[in-house]
């Protein structure tokens, strides 16, 4: 699986409930979600040993955030890497909601 530039792109895998970041014909990372009530519950978040440091991590996150905003979902940031995430891009805060016991905004 290649898109024409031969970029990193996100995709929505609904079967394994998980954003998959691909690079060139390789799943780069993945982050886990679960959708219920409106909301996406981001839970964990992965990148491969092989892709780290190259700022992919990044490029996930956005990417799945900005489907899951794009979808009309309210985000709750389980996993601690997408609340770090949100929490330097506030361009997403009005579509968040905190987890009970963690610190938000």
């Amino acid at each position: 699986m290649t898109d024409e530039t031969g970029q990193a792109r996100v995709v929505r895998n609904e079967e394994l409930a998980r954003y998959e970041l691909w690079v060139g014909d390789a799943v780069a990372g993945f982050s886990e979600y679960a959708d219920s009530d409106g909301r996406t519950v981001f839970r964990h978040t992965e990148i491969d040993d092989a892709f780290a440091g190259q700022g992919l991590g990044k490029v996930l996150a956005a990417g799945a955030l900005d489907e899951a905003v794009g979808r009309g979902r309210v985000i709750v940031p389980v996993c601690p890497f997408i609340g770090s995430y949100v929490r330097k891009n506030p361009g997403y805060t009005e579509h968040v909601r905190w987890p009970e016991g963690t610190a938000g905004e």
